[in-house]
């Protein structure tokens, strides 16, 4: 039996890569562990839309965070000229571009940054700027890092958040129940695609009686991703960029390694 991958984003985003990683001739399965869904509260994202043109900048976490803050954009509103919508990969970049964001307006790491992360946008491309006495909106889930914002502040930003989506722990319905039976009783024929360490929380919620992780196969897009799957009990660890070629060239390499050592 070949690799299988398990895509562990939420919906949509699991759907469009379990579809990219087919079209690469790999064998991908959707298994979203963590739902995502509006916030309670739709008033504060539409708060936050009528301040935006106030804001030197907004600073989005996820494709998740783009979605859902503009899904209540205010009709015919256009992005403000004057604001910058930046992000930590290019995914998001993608999702802003999508919904209208101007691609001269659009802030990301390059796409030779050693990681996708708040750490890269800031030093690539937020450090060399002044931050004194400028609004910065930060769009996200219900919680998250607060590096970049502390480091806003240290800098003389003033710095305000709004939770745009909701993040929970997914009911698994006879497909993805299924798919996370099969990958638990076989685990070395599957590999765990982790694009978030809370992805691996949920997994261990789901699955409480897995009590060792030790013959499973992942592969994560950041290196705390990558600590959080070893701390989880895992053994066989890889990392990737999270990028389409980045992710490909992984997989292809631990398959064709299995492959090679097979009896």
């Amino acid at each position: 039996m070949a690799l299988r991958v398990l895509v562990t984003r939420p919906q949509p985003q699991a759907d469009a890569w379990v579809e990219r990683l087919r079209a690469a001739g790999l064998d991908a399965q959707a298994l979203p562990l963590i739902d995502v869904a509006a916030p309670k509260d739709a008033r504060q994202v539409q708060d936050a839309w009528a301040a935006l043109p106030r804001d030197a900048m907004a600073l989005f976490v996820s494709p998740n965070a783009v979605a859902h803050f503009f899904a209540v954009r205010p009709a015919a509103e256009g992005w403000p000229s004057q604001v910058l919508a930046a992000c930590t990969g290019p995914g998001t970049a993608a999702a802003l571009r999508a919904n209208g964001v101007p691609p001269t307006q659009v802030i990301e790491p390059p796409a030779d940054a050693p990681q996708f992360d708040s750490e890269a946008l800031w030093h690539a491309c937020l450090a060399p700027r002044d931050w004194r006495g400028h609004s910065v909106l930060i769009v996200r889930g219900d919680g998250g890092r607060n590096w970049l914002a502390d480091t806003l502040k240290a800098q003389g930003a003033a710095v305000r958040f709004v939770q745009a989506y909701a993040r929970a722990l997914p009911v698994l319905d006879a497909v993805a129940s299924r798919l996370l039976a099969e990958a638990l009783a076989r685990p070395r024929e599957h590999l765990w695609l982790f694009s978030s360490s809370q992805a691996i929380e949920h997994l261990s919620r789901l699955a409480p009686a897995a009590t060792d992780w030790s013959q499973a196969r992942a592969l994560a897009t950041h290196p705390r991703i990558a600590a959080s799957a070893h701390a989880q009990g895992m053994r066989e660890v890889h990392e990737a960029l999270p990028t389409e070629a980045g992710v490909i060239a992984a997989i292809s390499t631990i398959a064709a390694h299995i492959e090679s050592t097979r009896p």
